[in-house]
């Protein structure tokens, strides 16, 4: 019999605090845009997966509000807007939910699809996207650099997950970010890059075949050293692998024969999109607030301290229309709670008085029955209506032992009847059935 497979996988899914930590960012487009920028939303937030959303639908009326409302829900960190203008395209990054945000002019940019529609063989692949990739800020840092250009390495570096170097996976390491501050032109170049591995110290024939899956074709040589010495002479490409360029794997990586404690050559095939980015302005809230860098506006000391104050006035302004709106809220829940308890005072009495009535009309309809069953005796003309039916049956056997001639018929209609020794009746008596219905009227006579 078979056994059955063993797992070696060593994946260890991450916890909920990892998950919490990673940056999660956002990027969406603003206004009417062109189709080109489209695209290059689409290119971005490719860049960006796994941490964002990648299939989002923004509609035209979506306002920067609605993203903050919904950041929480999404553990979101970041915002990256797109927009258009008459001037020109602008990127801004800003920090959810209180900023600050970086306001940038994309002076160039390339799509994905064209870069690569350049190379020669295209490297794709979708197992690329599954993790994060990885970010490098060169010439950032230094003397004589403003304060800007460290917010900007601030904000850059938060937006992609750090990483371990101990207890990182080399197979994790696929892509690469490049943020590159020109000093001159004071341009970002933004690049993107996958990372490729390739055997070093070896002729292009030899690499051709231990990295292709098929066996080439042998048919126009007479034996296999023609066809290595064929292309003995490396390309230009080759000569940049050379033993300087190789590091030695410390981990397996992907690939084929890309194994631990191999010799290997790194290579960065560019994935596009590019673009070329010139920072325009810093502001310390999110798409608001204190103008903290302009590119073109600078201000003296005495303009800064005035706009210092203004900024000051309308915080305080803002909290005192905060209190008296929650001092409105307080005192509406209040009043609200009162008229409840009034309304159910007067409930309470309005179910007293329709208790009352309903008592008053009750005793009303018996004193009307009683009324009109006296009303029916009368009619009948008897004095005392209650002796009379309560005796009507004692009253009527006694008439049949006299001897009375007067007997009811069968079906309980009897008419009064008088005989020739007898006088008249002085009195009709009513009784009723045992099943309810109303019994025959019998005249009787009295002997004296």
């Amino acid at each position: 019999m078979g056994h059955g497979r063993k797992k070696r996988r060593t994946h260890v899914a991450p916890t909920q605090e990892d998950i919490e930590k990673t940056p999660k960012s956002l990027v969406v487009k603003s206004g009417n845009i062109g189709r080109t920028v489209a695209e290059l939303v689409s290119d971005v937030r490719r860049v960006m997966q796994p941490n964002t959303a990648a299939k989002l639908r923004e509609r035209k009326s979506n306002k920067i509000k609605d993203y903050v409302a919904v950041s929480s829900q999404l553990s979101l960190t970041h915002l990256m807007l797109f927009s258009q203008t008459e001037t020109g395209t602008n990127l801004r990054i800003g920090r959810i939910p209180r900023g600050p945000t970086l306001y940038f002019r994309v002076n160039k940019y390339s799509l994905a699809k064209d870069c690569l529609r350049l190379q020669k063989t295209p490297h794709t692949s979708d197992a690329e996207y599954k993790t994060a990739p990885l970010i490098i800020l060169n010439n950032f840092a230094g003397e004589g650099k403003g304060k800007e250009l460290k917010l900007m390495t601030a904000m850059l570096q938060n937006m992609f997950p750090a990483i371990n170097p101990s207890t990182m996976h080399l197979s994790e390491a696929r892509r690469v970010v490049l943020f590159n501050y020109n000093d001159e032109t004071d341009m970002v170049d933004f690049r993107h890059y996958t990372i490729v591995v390739k055997p070093v110290g070896i002729t292009k024939g030899v690499k051709r075949v231990i990295l292709s899956t098929n066996v080439p074709s042998l048919a126009g040589y007479s034996d296999i050293s023609e066809y290595v010495l064929r292309e003995a002479f490396a390309s230009e490409s080759d000569m940049e692998d050379g033993p300087e360029s190789a590091v030695t794997l410390a981990q397996d990586y992907v690939g084929r024969g890309n194994r631990k404690n191999e010799q290997r050559a790194v290579r960065l095939l560019e994935l596009g999109p590019r673009m070329e980015l010139k920072l325009m302005k810093v502001e310390g809230g999110l798409c608001q607030g204190e103008v903290l860098f302009h590119s073109y506006l600078h201000k003296t000391k005495e303009e800064l301290e005035k706009q210092a104050r203004v900024r000051q006035i309308k915080l305080t302004q803002q909290a005192r229309r905060r209190q008296e709106q929650e001092s409105n809220v307080e005192r509406k829940k209040g009043a609200k709670k009162g008229n409840s308890g009034d309304a159910s005072d007067e409930d309470s009495a309005a179910e007293d008085d329709s208790d009352d009535s309903e008592s008053e009309a009750m005793s009303e309809d018996s004193t009307d029955r009683e009324r009109k069953s006296r009303r029916a005796a009368d009619d009948f003309g008897a004095d005392d209506y209650e002796g009379d039916t309560t005796d009507g049956d004692n009253s009527e056997a006694g008439d049949d032992e006299e001897g009375g001639e007067g007997n009811g018929s069968d079906d309980g209609d009897n008419e009064p009847r008088s005989s020739s020794n007898s006088r008249p009746a002085k009195r009709a008596r009513t009784s009723k059935s045992s099943n309810g219905s109303s019994g025959s009227v019998k005249s009787g006579s009295k002997r004296k």
